[in-house]
């Protein structure tokens, strides 16, 4: 079961998503983090992206 993860900023929203025993970060504006087995991880690479990513 796959389990998702949303934080949003503006222009940013982001979601971990579950791949077998793997989780992902995403974003809506096409970045995507590396494959991670630590779920905390892959939520630290989404908050990193937002924050250097956002002005």
């Amino acid at each position: 079961m796959a389990q998702h993860d949303e934080i949003s900023s503006p222009g940013h929203r982001t979601t971990t998503v579950e791949q077998g025993r793997f989780c992902v970060a995403r974003c809506t504006c096409g970045w995507r983090g590396p494959a991670r087995r630590a779920r905390s991880k892959a939520r630290t690479d989404a908050q990193t992206h937002m924050t250097e990513d956002t002005p």
